[in-house]
């Protein structure tokens, strides 16, 4: 049986990455950011959605990627796990694109460095191709348990 997946196409410095829909709890616009001493420099801080406290962090920082520039299209993406809620900051929300199984390529043998493990794959549409991010690798390697 083969399933079909919704992605939300989020875009940082040009290129669409792509985040299971599934895992995304709700986008909201820019907004101030309360900033926490001795974060990792990709942790802009935190913000207060509905009376819950909630880390942002830069995605493009995370990534490599030159510092974010804020603009009307900025979003928070606020990704929410079993354990763990936090914030994304992306350049803009595109759309969402339901991939099938066979529209999604692994890049394990094209992939070279410590990005490969956020990647699940790539989507492929007429029109674009998507990096879809492995959120719970990402959330993971944030966000460690505590044992």
């Amino acid at each position: 049986m083969n399933e079909n997946k919704q992605y939300v196409v989020v875009v940082l410095d040009q290129e669409q990455f792509g985040i299971d829909i599934q895992q995304i709890e709700t986008i909201i616009r820019m907004r101030d950011i309360t900033r926490v001493p001795q974060a990792p420099f990709f942790i802009k801080g935190v913000v207060n959605l509905r009376g819950d406290i909630i880390p942002v962090m830069s995605l493009r920082l995370k990534f490599g990627l030159d510092s974010d520039e804020y603009s009307h299209n900025t979003r928070i993406v606020i990704i929410k796990t079993e354990e763990h809620c936090i914030g994304m900051i992306v350049d803009e929300v595109r759309e969402v694109v339901e991939f099938s199984q066979e529209s999604i390529e692994t890049i394990q043998r094209l992939a070279i460095g410590s990005e490969q493990k956020w990647i699940q794959g790539v989507g492929k549409t007429d029109q674009q191709i998507v990096t879809l991010l492995n959120i719970n690798t990402l959330m993971e390697e944030l966000l460690p348990n505590k044992e």
